[in-house]
């Protein structure tokens, strides 16, 4: 970071780098065998949709790219504030599929030129008892947190805390807290 960003208060930001979802599949085993969370088998990817054909030609190939050959079925939603998310679900075992179904889409809006709308990608855990969590991937940090919900506006900041301790050696962990956006509403959460 230069001198000139650093008197101004802005920081460098980490360009986003994809790939990174491909760590979820190694964090979901740390979740499961550590305090048995477990995959639910629901990912999806948020972004503020543009208008126009081009756009929604883009989200339609994205769609029928996961589910050609028997693939997933896609459901699409747009939340109340207006963000369109994409939701993929897949069987609870295979995190490798669905993080592949995800970066795709992903790697779809971003080849389109559609990037400036990306947000984020979560991936959705629940244990035994119910108890809800989801390692969110912020699109423009580059970095993941995790965001557990206890009820439609309230969440475990305190499990989120132990989450993020037992997962940073997986996962590329957002050490700024302010950036963890509540996702209320999420689907699959």
């Amino acid at each position: 970071m230069g001198l000139w960003n650093v008197i101004r208060g802005r920081s460098d930001s980490t360009a986003p780098n994809l790939d990174s979802l491909f760590a979820l599949p190694g964090a979901a085993i740390t979740l499961q065998t550590s305090i048995d969370l477990n995959p639910t088998g629901v990912g999806s990817v948020c972004y503020r949709a543009a208008e126009g054909a081009a756009a929604a030609a883009t989200q339609s190939d994205a769609v029928s790219l996961i589910e050609a050959d028997n693939g997933p079925k896609v459901e699409t939603s747009v939340d109340s504030f207006g963000f369109t998310w994409l939701v993929v679900r897949s069987t609870p075992d295979d995190v490798s599929g669905l993080v592949t179904d995800l970066h795709a889409v992903n790697s779809g809006l971003e080849t389109q030129g559609f990037s400036s709308g990306l947000l984020c990608s979560m991936v959705a855990f629940a244990d035994a008892s119910g108890r809800k969590a989801a390692l969110v991937y912020l699109y423009k940090q580059g970095t993941f947190y995790p965001f557990a919900p206890t009820g439609p506006s309230t969440r475990d900041g305190l499990f989120e805390r132990q989450l993020r301790d037992l997962l940073s050696s997986d996962l590329r962990i957002e050490p700024d807290i302010a950036r963890w956006m509540p996702v209320w509403g999420a689907p699959g959460l």
